[in-house]
């Protein structure tokens, strides 16, 4: 069974400052959709600060906080500890998570497993192998606060998937929120 990281700490300056995984989609916050999404891993850890204390999972900050998504993953990491073979790796605004993890399921072969949306890396929607990932944050060897995912985990060997149908659509705007929410909605 493998574990799952949730990056929960952007500060959604495009949204006012609104808390993204608390946005609410089809009757359900961006993080409860994750979560029911992540219902078979364990152990499930929450990067940034503790949005809701009853999830029942592990909340852990990265440091400094707001320090980007590769510190989040080096602190949801450490906060995994010991034999977890694989981790799921999601942001905390994706529109779909329940797809997402669906299109990344079976046996990681290489590093990872990760979705492309035209031509790109969605280095937050993925299934990696736990000592690879660990391997790659060693490797960087310069600071991970502010780095990129592509810096730090671009030498993973990765098996795509690319994503035709828009499953990894994450919500950065208002005027995402409202297509996202028409089209799950139908409003």
């Amino acid at each position: 069974m493998p574990g799952a990281i949730v990056l929960v700490g952007g500060a959604g300056t495009r949204l006012g400052g609104r808390a993204k995984p608390l946005l609410r989609l089809g009757g359900r916050t961006l993080l409860e959709r994750s979560l029911a999404a992540l219902a078979g891993c364990a152990p499930i850890v929450a990067v940034g600060p503790v949005l809701d204390p009853a999830a029942g999972i592990d909340w852990v900050r990265e440091d400094p906080p707001r320090s980007g998504p590769v510190a989040a993953i080096a602190a949801g990491l450490a906060a995994l500890g010991p034999g977890v073979p694989e981790v799921l790796v999601l942001a905390g605004d994706l529109a779909h998570p329940d797809a997402v993890v669906g299109r990344l399921a079976g046996p990681v072969r290489g590093d990872a497993v990760l979705l492309r949306a035209d031509g790109h890396p969605q280095w937050l929607a993925g299934r990696y192998r736990t000592a690879a990932l660990r391997d790659a944050l060693e490797r960087f060897g310069g600071p991970i606060a502010g780095a990129s995912c592509r810096a730090v985990l671009g030498g993973l060997a990765v098996q795509w998937c690319d994503d035709h149908d828009g499953i990894s659509a994450d919500i950065d705007t208002a005027a995402d929120l409202d297509r996202v929410r028409a089209a799950i909605e139908g409003d």
